[in-house]
This record gives C-alpha cells, sequence and structure tokens, in this order.
C-alpha cells in the first residue's frame, strides 16, 4: 500500500513521562485509528505515522527522550510525520522557549514558534474555560483545560497559522492568546484535551494526518 492510499493510521503517543495513556484512549476510539501505542524506543517510533506529545513536564521529558537515545530520531520524525503537542508536548515542539529552568532545556523543534513555559503560574492556577475553533471543531465550543500551562508569545513563520486564542483574560494574561496553532504537517495546543470526554481535537489531527498521506 503507498502512502496516499492509507485509510486508517497507526498513531503513537510519546510516552516517556506525562498523560499518555488518556491520548491513547482518545485515539482508540476513532475509526480511522487502526491502533495506537506508548512509545519509548526508536524501533516504535519508526513504527507509527503520527504521534502525539503529551502534556507533562517538558524538561524532563527532554531529558529522559535524551537518556534514551530518542531526542535525534524524534527531531527527524517531525521533520516529515504528522505531530500533535500538547502543554508540554507545545513546548517541545517549538523552536524557541522562554522562562526555561537555569540550564536551558533541549527541545525537538520544528514548530517555527516561541513560547513562554508556564504563563499561567502555578498548579493551583489551573483553569477551564470554553475555546472557540470553529476550523478545528466546528461551532459547538471546546471544554478546555489549562494546567500550568504555556502559551506562544511570537510567530516566527508565515507558514505558521494560528487556529486558537484565549478569548479573556486569565490573571495576568490579556485577551487574545495564540494557545493552538497549526503548521503543515504540525500541530499544537496549549491545554489537554486528553482530560474531557471530547475527542473532536483527536479526531481533527487523525484526519489532519491522513490527508497529509494523501497530498
Amino acid at each position: 500500500m503507498t502512502t496516499a492510499d492509507k485509510t486508517t493510521l497507526k498513531i503513537g503517543v510519546l510516552a516517556l513521562q506525562g498523560a499518555f495513556l488518556e491520548h491513547i484512549h482518545m485515539l482508540k476510539n476513532l475509526p480511522v485509528v487502526s491502533d495506537a501505542i506508548p512509545i519509548r524506543t526508536t524501533e516504535q517510533l519508526q513504527s507509527v505515522d503520527a504521534l502525539i506529545i503529551p502534556g507533562g513536564e517538558s524538561t524532563s521529558m527532554a531529558l529522559i527522550a535524551e537518556r534514551c537515545g530518542i531526542l535525534e530520531p524524534l527531531r527527524e520524525f517531525v521533520k516529515t510525520k504528522p505531530t500533535w503537542g500538547t502543554c508540554a508536548g507545545m513546548i517541545m515542539l517549538a523552536n524557541e522557549a522562554t522562562s526555561a529552568k537555569k540550564g536551558g532545556q533541549q527541545l525537538i523543534g520544528g514548530l517555527a514558534i516561541r513560547v513562554n513555559r508556564n504563563q499561567f503560574g502555578t498548579q493551583k492556577e489551573s483553569f477551564e474555560t470554553k475555546l472557540h475553533m470553529p476550523e478545528i471543531v466546528g461551532e459547538t465550543p471546546f471544554h478546555a483545560i489549562f494546567i500550568r500551562a504555556p502559551v506562544i508569545s511570537d510567530i516566527l513563520s508565515d507558514d505558521v497559522k494560528v487556529v486558537g486564542r484565549l478569548e479573556q483574560k486569565v490573571g495576568q494574561t490579556e485577551a487574545e492568546t495564540i494557545i493552538a496553532v497549526r503548521q503543515n504537517h504540525l500541530f499544537a495546543t496549549a491545554f489537554h484535551p486528553e482530560l474531557t470526554y471530547d475527542n473532536r481535537l483527536h479526531g481533527y489531527f487523525a484526519n489532519m494526518a491522513l490527508e497529509h498521506y494523501k497530498n
């Protein structure tokens, strides 16, 4: 079967640290997903058509990835294959990150954005809100959960399309903050869609990945 003939996809979820099981459960309910597996090795990574990098702690995730020898394979994967980063995963996908811990951190990169880590403060400043993202999930708002979430502070390429904004002020963060973007086969969201019962974003990513292989 050529890539253009694909009708279903095998999708991996990076399982080094963070909320990966919830993503796998979401994916397994989608008809276009033939299988959803945790990714911990280069061999597993090479077996999937698309990848989700979940929320968690981006510095720890990067350290474990480097220690396991999967960081460079991840960088190669995201150059050509559909990848979605959520929360910490968005930080990992970004080309640049500010407010990093002392000594900085390794990033996978590939997505031409600059992110600010922990924009909304500590765990106790976590919040939930309704997001209007008609291009992705239709007219019904998406219930989004933000936990120590980053935001996108700068768009670094015209290839990056803003697909979601936070339309209210939360703490010191102003309205219209960018919290979701797409750049060709790469997708990123600042919040945790896997912690809801709404799989529309997972469906969007799976269909986006399928279209990537048909083009």
